[in-house]
């Protein structure tokens, strides 16, 4: 979880210095209209409105995607990739590794790699936990149910993610 909380709207209170001090009376006389001022933005809002438009849900027609889900439905799992020719890959981690031969740059005109792949379960990746190796499809769930701010573990993506209970 999150140790130290964030500065979101409620600014600090005055620590009485000459420099570098707020004048929260100045500020409020100075930008009488804003919404923070007025109550209308507050911290459990932002962090409301946080949730609802970054973290649930599903974006439509966003920054050229039809649509995609924040709570990572439809996850794919590493298992079931077709693997072969074609232009499919040679593993659910690796690209096809074969040439398409001469005069060709279509991944349609590559043939099968039958060359030995590493074993996925001798593979030490880097970082910690259950490692770049585990299938998305398992691991989504999981991070779905990640919520704002206080939610979040130092150094792992959810609670387990490390391999650990």
């Amino acid at each position: 979880m999150s140790e130290q909380n964030s500065i979101i709207v409620k600014p600090l209170p005055s620590n009485n210095k000459s420099k570098g001090d707020r004048n929260e009376k100045n500020i409020q006389s100075a930008f009488p209209n804003s919404p923070i001022h007025k109550g209308e933005i507050t911290d459990d809002e932002r962090k409301k409105t946080f949730q609802e438009l970054v973290m649930d849900g599903t974006v439509l027609n966003g920054n050229g995607l039809n649509s995609f889900s924040r709570d990572y439905e439809g996850a794919p799992n590493l298992e079931e990739v077709e693997t072969g020719g074609g232009g499919l890959p040679s593993s659910p981690y690796t690209p096809n590794l074969v040439s398409p031969g001469p005069g060709s740059v279509s991944a349609i005109d590559q043939i099968e790699y039958t060359g030995e792949l590493p074993d996925k379960d001798l593979r030490n990746n880097f970082g910690t936990g259950k490692g770049g190796l585990v299938s998305p499809s398992e691991t989504s769930p999981e991070m779905s149910k990640t919520t704002i701010l206080k939610s979040f573990i130092s150094g792992r993506s959810y609670l387990g993610s490390d391999g650990k209970a």
